[in-house]
């Protein structure tokens, strides 16, 4: 298929981020590389919903908050039922830059990959005002990764990815398993990538935190933590599938 033929959608997903999420939507709308960009509201307490409608977003609405991986899927679903073809995922804190999702596309469109993945810490990636325990934990989990998988990772947790929706069509990974729907679907798709062979790489981004301690994430320690661990644990056990 040529980059041509091709529909491309962004998915968002958005919990509590007004005053930035429209940021994030025209800054993806300016780059004119998707077709749509596709917000799914996790059951926002703010105007999250409001500001995204107005940027010019299609938005999902979950009226009850049910985790990352679930609003993921509920975009993913949304693009395969519109037929397309190619899924990027940016997070809706605007830590994500935009401007770099041909990066991420490239390898897809010029080199029949099917799972790319941004990486802060490959060359030419940047961690902008990182906090010394998200460098650490975010280290740790992907030398485990790389251990587990046996596959070069660099970056192991970055939300920035892209990748072709026929995955989501490859035996042996469903994304519709229940104990996915939290922090647990992101490092599960990219563990399945990878133990099922589809053709895999990473590509460097920018990661830009805010500065301070206060505000770069909405992760409960030690709980969430324990969230995006277990898929890499339950499946190299076979307590999953």
């Amino acid at each position: 298929m040529s980059p041509a033929a091709e529909k491309i959608f962004a998915v968002v997903p958005a919990y509590n981020e007004e005053g930035k999420i429209g940021t994030v939507v025209a800054a993806i709308v300016k780059e004119n590389i998707v077709e749509t960009v596709v917000v799914v509201d996790d059951g926002s307490r703010d105007k999250t919903f409001d500001e995204a409608k107005r940027a010019g977003a299609v938005v999902i609405r979950h009226e009850k908050n049910r985790g990352v991986g679930t609003g993921i899927r509920s975009g993913l679903l949304w693009g395969k039922q519109q037929g397309y073809t190619i899924a990027v995922i940016l997070g809706g804190d605007d830590q994500d830059n935009p401007h770099e999702i041909h990066r991420l596309l490239a390898p897809i469109l010029n080199d029949h990959f099917l799972f790319v993945q941004g990486s802060r810490y490959m060359p030419g990636g940047a961690r902008v005002n990182i906090p010394l325990f998200r460098w650490i934990t975010t280290g740790l989990f992907s030398f485990i990764f790389k251990l587990l998988t046996r596959f070069p990772i660099t970056d192991g947790t970055n939300g920035f990815r892209a990748f072709r929706l026929s995955i989501l069509d490859t035996p042996g990974l469903d994304v519709h398993q229940k104990w996915l729907d939290k922090y647990e679907l992101e490092p599960y798709l990219y563990y399945k990538s990878i133990e099922l062979g589809l053709n895999v790489t990473e590509v460097p981004v920018t990661k830009r935190y805010p500065k301070g301690k206060v505000g770069y994430t909405k992760m409960v320690p030690f709980l969430d933590w324990w969230s995006i661990i277990r898929p890499l644990v339950f499946l190299r056990l076979g307590l999953k599938k």
